[in-house]
């Protein structure tokens, strides 16, 4: 059976040794707790289109990116889709979701052939109840979180074509939501423009403003951020524009 045929469930196995060093909170776990989470972790090989989760399904995992880009969409009354945010390497989502058990109210979809790791629910809730660290690891990823979607909610009103890019790219390049990443984002223009809810043109155009002011560097399938301050400041000025 073709390998896209076969249910992104079904495609699951254990993670290699280079896989388990790219899951950041791993490194948070004494040594008892660590054992237990990788008796436990999974890992799948998604296809370009492949679903991670859909919306009104039961939360099963705590999951996260270790290598591709993935997005994160729901779709309104009308059937338009509005996309949240990207998750690229190193990116762990839904633990709100995991946290209350309740049913996904997004969809999260593959851009490209990614490899997912997910975390059964029931180990993620027996983490939260012995480990101190990963309790930390978890408040900052919820902060974090937080910041993030309030910065969503100031590009939706950025009506500057070249701002809304670089606030998207600043968030792809957060440190402690993306740890994968580094200073080179894989993407191409199209994903990103799936991203940012422009075409793919308009988001060339302000790819190329955005390496002319020096902020970033267009590199073969992806960028480059030399000024991670300069796309922040971006969002600081929208920020203060918003209120």
């Amino acid at each position: 059976m073709p390998a896209a045929e076969v249910p992104l469930s079904q495609r699951k196995r254990p993670p290699t040794p280079a896989e388990i060093r790219d899951i950041p909170w791993l490194k948070v776990l004494n040594p008892p707790e660590r054992e237990r989470a990788l008796q436990e972790l999974l890992v799948g090989d998604a296809l370009a289109g492949d679903y991670v989760c859909r919306v009104g399904r039961p939360v099963t995992y705590w999951f996260g990116v270790v290598d591709g880009l993935l997005k994160m969409s729901s779709d309104n009354a009308h059937g338009q889709t509005m996309t949240f945010t990207g998750i690229p390497p190193g990116g762990w989502f839904g633990e709100g979701t995991a946290l209350k058990r309740e049913p996904y109210r997004y969809n999260i979809q593959a851009l490209r052939k990614s490899t997912v790791a997910g975390l059964p629910v029931d180990t993620f809730h027996w983490l939260l109840d012995h480990s101190i660290g990963f309790n930390r690891f978890m408040m900052n990823q919820l902060n974090e979180r937080l910041g993030q979607f309030i910065a969503a909610r100031a590009i939706d009103r950025m009506q500057s074509p070249d701002v809304r890019v670089a606030l998207s790219l600043a968030s792809l390049f957060n440190p402690v939501l993306y740890p994968g990443v580094g200073e080179t984002l894989r993407i191409t223009q199209q994903e990103l423009a799936y991203l940012v809810g422009l075409s793919r043109q308009r988001v060339n155009e302000a790819l190329n403003v955005l390496q002319e002011q020096g902020s970033i560097r267009i590199e073969y399938g992806g960028v480059r951020v030399l000024r991670l301050d300069a796309l922040l400041s971006a969002a600081d000025a929208a920020e203060g524009n918003a209120g």
